[in-house]
């Protein structure tokens, strides 16, 4: 069982080597197989209300599980084609993120931060 993304990408990459598939696995064939598996995550909750998208019955959520691991796999496999540590990017696009939505104006809104920067 992996516990670490590092380990789950090696499992992936041993995954792809031993059925030779490094052949298919170019940064755009891994990009567009991601939004492929992202809308197909997103059917689950086609036409559903908010409400009932927060209590999904467990077949449900167990397909949906599935979806997010295939999209998970992907994002990882693409990752490692094109040696991104993720890790280290979401960091980096967190600390973006708290500089263009501070707390103290962002809080409660969901639109877009130049809607509510003064100094823009």
């Amino acid at each position: 069982m992996s516990d670490s993304l590092a380990e789950l990408t090696l499992a992936i990459r041993r995954f792809a080597d031993e059925r030779d598939w490094e052949q298919f696995h170019s940064p755009k064939n891994l990009a567009m197989a991601l939004i492929v598996e992202a809308g197909e995550l997103v059917e689950h909750f086609q036409w559903l209300s908010q409400e009932e998208s927060r209590h999904l019955d467990a077949d449900r959520c167990r397909a949906v599980s599935l979806e997010m691991a295939d999209v998970l796999i992907y994002l990882l496999r693409l990752a490692d084609r094109m040696d991104i540590d993720l890790l280290e990017a979401a960091r980096r696009k967190l600390g973006i993120n708290e500089q263009r939505y501070p707390a103290e104006l962002a809080r409660g809104r969901a639109d877009k931060y130049h809607r509510y920067r003064s100094d823009e």
